[in-house]
């Protein structure tokens, strides 16, 4: 059974101390309020991690729709304890929500991450270019899709801007309804690999699945015409094996994709950028008013996109203010910093009350 779920031989290698301890293998498909369902050869399993587990796993530590896991079942139940996780080969990680430098892994060992956006008004470049960033941090290939394709008014536009910012990913205009552009994305998942669908809520997610699958395996519900902006309709994370032997994996709508250490994936996504700052005459130039300056040189020709531009100074203040949190001696060192500068702005409005 496992093997169906991408089991090979270097997952096997991988294994064989958890088999000394009479522990087996399994793969996580369902995630939901502390709860585990795993694929074994000895059938789907329900599972809990083990306290010692708990306790040790470090931060996105704990297990993740897609990780492999050592399991000890339970005689005479459907159930397993979960005693370890085996290594990730890749991992779809966003900032937790409740932490500005705490991970949480939304997709465990992902071939290809299908970013997710409808083509009409939840359209957003700029919410594209944050998921491509963290889709080429993974480790997993990104493939943008565009829902609703039956619903755009010039989906040759859309698909045209996002072409221009994803950079060789693939641009797929699809309809659940219709079926256009289905048979495309099909061709991108190959049986034995994991897809992982990322998108906010109301963009066709589950209908995805659904067409694909051939039934429907997840709830849907109707998008709303006053703001077309739809609902959650999944409330928890599912790996599901189509037809085709691929496997796909729905997550509940996410807006807003917190960055985390996604530095490789941000100079990936933004790579005409990074181009054009390797040709100003300074190394250390700032994009502001330097002479030679080639950012500035494109925004003022209209080459570059201001938005774009926006964008990338946003990502990149992002990625600087988790990586202060999660250093101290860099937390302290800008906390300093900031109690000078205000200590200063207090000293020149002093002075410039008393017409100094």
């Amino acid at each position: 059974m496992i093997q169906s779920f991408g089991w090979s031989d270097a997952l096997q290698r991988d294994f064989e101390p958890h088999a000394a301890r009479g522990h087996i293998p399994g793969r996580i498909i369902v995630q939901q309020r502390g709860l585990y369902d795993i694929a074994t050869d000895a059938g789907e399993l329900t599972a809990r991690i083990s306290g010692r587990l708990a306790r040790d796993a470090e931060s996105g530590g704990y297990p993740a729709v897609g990780d492999w896991v050592a399991a000890a079942p339970r005689p005479g139940e459907q159930a397993a304890v979960i005693h370890a996780v085996l290594p990730r080969r890749t991992a779809f990680v966003r900032k937790a929500a409740d932490s500005v430098a705490t991970e949480q892994v939304v997709a465990a060992n992902v071939d290809v991450a299908l970013l997710v956006a409808s083509m009409n008004a939840d359209f957003n470049a700029r919410r594209l270019e944050r998921y491509l960033a963290t889709a080429w941090q993974s480790g997993a290939a990104p493939v943008v899709v565009l829902t609703k394709a039956d619903l755009a008014d010039d989906p040759d536009a859309q698909v045209a801007e996002a072409e221009a910012i994803a950079f060789g990913a693939p641009v797929l205009a699809v309809s659940a309804v219709t079926g256009a552009g289905l048979a495309a994305l099909a061709a991108q998942l190959k049986p034995g690999q994991t897809a992982v669908l990322v998108g906010s809520s109301g963009v066709g997610k589950s209908s995805l699945v659904n067409a694909l699958a051939g039934e429907n395996l997840m709830a849907t519900a109707a998008i709303r015409e006053a703001d077309a902006h739809g609902r959650h309709t999944t409330t928890h994370r599912e790996l599901v094996r189509l037809p085709s032997g691929a496997l796909i994996l729905d997550t509940p709508g996410m807006r807003e994709l917190g960055l985390l250490d996604a530095d490789g994936g941000l100079s990936t996504t933004f790579e005409d950028i990074e181009a054009l700052a390797e040709t100003c005459r300074f190394a250390d130039c700032g994009h502001t008013n330097e002479p030679g300056c080639a950012v500035r040189e494109a925004l003022d020709a209209g080459v570059l996109d201001p938005g774009r531009w926006k964008s990338f100074g946003k990502l990149q203040r992002e990625l600087a203010h988790v990586a202060r949190q999660a250093d101290p001696i860099a937390r302290e060192a800008q906390r300093r910093k900031w109690i000078t500068v205000h200590k200063a702005a207090r000293e020149h409005m002093k002075h410039k009350g008393r017409g100094w």
